[in-house]
């Protein structure tokens, strides 16, 4: 098949890669000159494009054209994109899109009779070898239609085994890939795939923070009215070996995870993990999934904790703690230590 990829960044540069080992024919294109001379020297694409009507002249119809490019930026792409395109051609959303917004843009582009897919995709800069898991979200026919995208795509069944008591051939889940519903559902649930995502990372990192701190018995403490002593110090005199420790819990553990693999190999390029900051981003997803929680009314306590922790991590809270030592101050002539 042939497919234009538009944002060739790493991610989609690698996407891009695997289909072409796969003898599709991919043309991509980057708004920088020079990222697609690159990419068209490393072989990860077919050919290049200068433009994106440039693009769309180099794909056959039906054309395929799959955006991997930022959720703010993606209206505008589609804009330009328009004028180019012709009827039964199929725009592809591969990145983070929040699901409400293809519903709008699916019903926008069917008066042109153009085609529109969402598609959640995992798997970070490790998928051009791995495979990228995709969440689907369009008409029947169109997904089936892009099925040779998709399933070269995917991580395909691999050494996972099968889940016990799931039929043979049920479905292409076990492949990587699923059409979970109509237009949105794709991201829908990659929104929530990302939600749970803040929620584990959050889990791994308090817990290994504990055990980071597990040695504070050692420390010399001040005595004052203002700091609560640690009780009975002699039971925190623990120097905790966190590589070690993460790399035994990859190892039959029931919290083993890739997750987990990928945090033990940063404490094995770092152990002190000095070349971060700590300021934690949010792309959005973990913010839509809240939403989506309160909209139908069912708890999710800690995927907003994990949320909120990432807000605190760059110093959203700092004007809420000098309101806090302000009150203190006042009430009890608390001064900060």
């Amino acid at each position: 098949m042939e497919l234009g990829m538009i944002g060739i960044g790493r991610m989609g540069a690698n996407m891009a890669q695997r289909l072409l080992r796969a003898g599709h024919k991919v043309v991509g294109y980057a708004r920088t000159a020079s990222t697609v001379e690159q990419r068209v020297k490393e072989g990860a694409i077919s050919s290049g494009a200068t433009s994106l009507e440039d693009v769309v002249k180099q794909l056959s119809t039906p054309r395929i054209l799959w955006l991997m490019v930022p959720a703010a930026s993606v209206d505008d792409t589609i804009a330009q994109l328009l004028p180019h395109l012709s009827e039964g051609d199929i725009l592809v959303d591969g990145g983070n899109s929040n699901y409400q917004d293809d519903i709008r843009r699916a019903a926008e582009l069917e008066k042109h009779k153009i085609h529109y897919v969402d598609c959640g995709t995992s798997g970070g800069v490790w998928g051009l070898e791995r495979g990228y898991c995709q969440m689907i979200g369009g008409e029947d026919e169109v997904v089936k239609y892009l099925d040779p995208i998709f399933k070269v795509l995917a991580p395909g069944v691999g050494e996972i085994s099968r889940t016990p008591g799931r039929p043979a051939n049920k479905g292409t889940a076990e492949e990587g890939y699923l059409h979970c519903g109509p237009h949105g559902a794709g991201h829908f649930v990659k929104m929530v795939h990302n939600g749970i995502e803040y929620g584990v990372m959050a889990a791994y990192a308090e817990g290994l923070n504990i055990l980071y701190h597990a040695n504070i018995g050692k420390n010399t403490h001040m005595v004052d009215a203002e700091t609560a002593p640690v009780q009975s110090p002699e039971h925190y005199q623990y120097d905790m070996d966190l590589p070690e420790i993460s790399e035994l819990w990859r190892r039959g553990s029931v919290i083993s995870s890739w997750l987990l693999d990928l945090t033990a190999q940063s404490f094995q390029e770092n152990p002190t993990l000095s070349n971060f900051s700590g300021r934690v981003a949010d792309s959005g997803e973990g913010r839509w999934t809240i939403k989506a929680a309160i909209d139908e009314g069912v708890p999710a306590h800690v995927l907003s904790a994990a949320l909120y922790d990432r807000f605190e991590s760059r110093n959203q809270a700092e004007f809420a703690n000098k309101v806090l030592s302000a009150m203190r101050f006042q009430f009890g002539g608390h001064h900060e230590r």
